[in-house]
């Protein structure tokens, strides 16, 4: 029956045998879904995507959470391989995934999708919105898989990366990202026991990390730090909040310097709070510090990282904007309200908010790892900054709704205090400038194209 089966094909400029091995990458799955998808991977028995592979996901749909588990039963190698539920919220899927060779150079692949929902004759008025969801998650599919297969995998040699912070907002976008890339990925967890042949334990509260056994990495990066939005900036919170910055940083700054054979790289976050209060002014990575509270936390996060260039390590002070994906974040904060059009303009709405785009963030870290001239601060934003009313009224419109609400200064003050007004109220006009120069290429460079694919709209 035509109502059940779903197609999505694209062209895409690589040679099908590396097309076809992407898909087996340690993390290609988790690069593959949608920041908006309620679905996430929690067991993978088997080897790539052979036959007999077993893999299971945690799902929630209309808030029901479940279990969704698929097999795959058959594998022909550059050709396809096809998975078909076994356990789940469908009456039948199976989903064939075909590869075709056009030449040596170019491949087209094809998604093709046999499904049933459950419940029979009842279910019919349903399929097209299921339709609907599944072209909006095979679209972004599509989009990410010929992005990185065009412009970033194997374009720098491998490296074996170790990265902190993996499973925060950011590290669990990069770390698929990176794998499927090319790279080897080991990720500092807090665990002592039933370690993952991809896991380094440490504990920086307690200055325990062992790199000297731990093989040479060629790349750290460093991704720590508590979220600084949410609730108010008590004595308590302010500790922790520069204590989970600090304290990470020096530790790691201390063990790499102490090797023999020293990474070559060293990433650290920061963020554009460094600048304070800039008004209209355009800030760039030559621009001085601010007076706030966030300012003085990134400038002591910022010197924590200094003496790994000290030692001879290339190292970067990535100044990260307002990171745009429904996963985590502020997007993800403001993704209900506006969907039910209840978003707001925040004051008089002129602050000037630096976004960036997920996609933009990780292909911007990865640019960095292949360009030794980068050095220092770095700023990771759009070029295009927008004020907060523009913001407001561009993701009211994606959800095709008006903005009618503002927030007065006095009661984001009153609801927040410090933290309100230095996250929500206080304007940063950044312009990267390093990585502009450096010829890096932005796939988002307006915010309208930005929020559609990271929603999904």
């Amino acid at each position: 029956m035509s109502y059940n089966i779903y197609i999505k094909k694209s062209k895409i400029k690589t040679p099908v045998e590396i097309l076809f091995s992407w898909h087996a990458v340690n993390g290609a799955i988790s690069r593959l879904t949608p920041p908006w998808a309620p679905l996430k991977m929690i067991s993978h028995k088997g080897k790539g995507i052979q036959k007999g592979v077993k893999i299971a996901f945690r799902l929630s749909i209309f808030k029901i959470p479940m279990i969704w588990e698929a097999q795959h039963i058959e594998y022909q190698e550059n050709k396809l391989f096809k998975d078909r539920q076994i356990r789940g919220p469908f009456s039948k899927w199976e989903h064939t995934h075909r590869f075709t060779a056009d030449g040596k150079e170019n491949s087209t692949m094809e998604d093709i999708l046999e499904f049933k929902l459950p419940f029979g004759f009842l279910s019919r008025p349903f399929y097209g919105f299921a339709k609907k969801e599944f072209e909006r998650m095979f679209r972004y599919r599509h989009r990410v898989l010929k992005y990185d297969l065009e412009h970033h995998v194997d374009k720098i040699p491998k490296k074996r990366i170790l990265i902190s912070g993996a499973s925060g907002t950011i590290g669990s976008t990069l770390v698929p990202f990176l794998r499927t890339c090319g790279h080897e990925v080991i990720r500092l967890v807090r665990k002592k026991d039933n370690l993952l042949e991809d896991e380094l334990f440490w504990d920086p509260y307690k200055n325990i990390l062992d790199l000297e056994t731990a093989g040479h990495f060629d790349v750290v990066i460093n991704l720590n730090g508590v979220d600084i939005s949410r609730g108010r900036w008590t004595d308590k919170q302010r500790k922790k909040i520069v204590d989970s910055r600090i304290i990470p940083t020096r530790l790691l700054v201390k063990k790499m310097s102490n090797l023999n054979q020293k990474p070559g790289v060293f990433i650290s976050s920061s963020a554009i709070g460094y600048y304070g209060e800039g008004k209209d002014k355009v800030l760039t990575e030559d621009s001085g510090m601010g007076d706030s509270f966030i300012s003085r936390v990134c400038k002591q996060w910022e010197d924590a990282s200094v003496n790994a260039q000290r030692s001879g390590i290339r190292t970067i002070q990535l100044r990260i904007g307002v990171v745009l994906t429904p996963a985590g974040g502020a997007l993800a904060r403001m993704e209900l309200p506006f969907k039910m059009g209840c978003g707001v303009k925040l004051s008089h709405g002129r602050q000037y908010m630096s976004w960036i785009s997920m996609d933009d963030t990780v292909s911007g870290i990865l640019h960095i790892l292949g360009h030794p001239e980068l050095q220092g601060p770095v700023n990771l934003a759009a070029p295009n900054p927008v004020t907060n009313k523009e913001f407001s009224q561009t993701l009211a419109k994606i959800f095709s709704k008006k903005l009618f609400f503002t927030m007065p200064k006095f009661i984001a003050l009153a609801l927040w205090g410090e933290m309100g007004k230095e996250t929500l109220l206080t304007s940063a006009r950044v312009r990267p400038g390093k990585l502009l120069d450096n010829g890096f290429s932005f796939q988002h460079e307006t915010l309208l194209p930005a929020l559609k694919d990271m929603l999904g709209r």
